[in-house]
């Protein structure tokens, strides 16, 4: 097993991405520590896993407080022991593929603060642990948006954070056994992704495979289980060498000529 004896925290656990790799981290033998907004959504979750014979536990906690991220920690080490991997996972879009010059200023500061100040305090919190334990990984959920302008300005501004944030921890926490690296998604079909198509479908938006086809050279979306499983090498030791660094996975949207956030907008 892959992350036997390693103890995970996976944020925005409930649904996609989250969900995916918590369900893939237990099998290859991490205890997993789930967490999103709500407990009661991860119950057939952790249900699933300990049916199968792993260990795992599901905490209610918003990654934007301090006092949630505290509790959620101490839960985890109390539990099942030190983390030695955290995914850094959770994120909201909630600008609506708007024009820069049309984003509500609660929508921009959600997404800042959900998206990049999250990640920050659970490193925050959870790297002393992680040194405690002798050293970890930490995966950081970013985006090509971080890269190329993929969508909406403040969700493209959060991730790019990710990207220099995940760097600047790996540079002050490497010397002592701590890896960060970063995830970066395509197009992939993921709650988000479902509910940010109902909105442009709502809003007179193109939504039709041919601009899919314009997100990658495969022709489709990537799946939660593609993105987990670059998670779990991220995660195990066959990246140990790897710190500092972003893992674009796209199905090639970044090799492309791309499209842009205006490629959604109304003419």
């Amino acid at each position: 097993m892959r992350l036997a004896g390693k103890v995970a925290i996976i944020t925005g656990a409930a649904g996609g991405m989250g969900e995916a790799a918590a369900r893939l981290f237990a099998q290859e033998g991490a205890a997993v520590a789930a967490v999103d907004l709500e407990a009661a959504a991860m119950t057939g979750l952790v249900d699933e896993i300990r049916a199968a014979g792993g260990t795992a536990i599901a905490i209610g906690a918003d990654v934007t407080r301090s006092a949630d991220v505290m509790a959620l920690v101490a839960r985890c080490e109390a539990e099942l022991g030190l983390p030695t991997v955290l995914f850094n996972n959770a994120g909201v879009d909630t600008e609506g593929k708007r024009s820069i010059l049309d984003i509500d200023e609660a929508a921009f500061d959600r997404v800042v603060e959900v998206n990049l100040k999250g990640v920050w305090l659970m490193i925050k919190h959870v790297a002393p642990r992680m040194i405690a334990a002798g050293g970890g990984s930490i995966i950081n959920t970013a985006s090509i948006a971080a890269f190329i302008a993929a969508s909406s300005a403040g969700y493209c501004a959060s991730k790019a954070g990710v990207v220099a944030l995940s760097k600047a921890a790996a540079v002050e926490l490497g010397s002592r056994g701590v890896r960060v690296n970063t995830l970066c998604p395509g197009a992939t079909e993921t709650p988000m992704a479902a509910r940010q198509r109902i909105e442009m479908e709502a809003a007179g938006l193109p939504t039709s495979n041919a601009l899919i086809d314009r997100m990658g050279v495969l022709g489709r979306m990537g799946t939660p289980l593609e993105m987990a499983r670059m998670a779990l090498f991220l995660a195990g030791d066959e990246s140990a060498f790897a710190t500092g660094a972003d893992f674009i996975n796209d199905g090639g949207w970044t090799a492309m000529s791309g499209i842009r956030v205006q490629d959604f907008a109304k003419p």
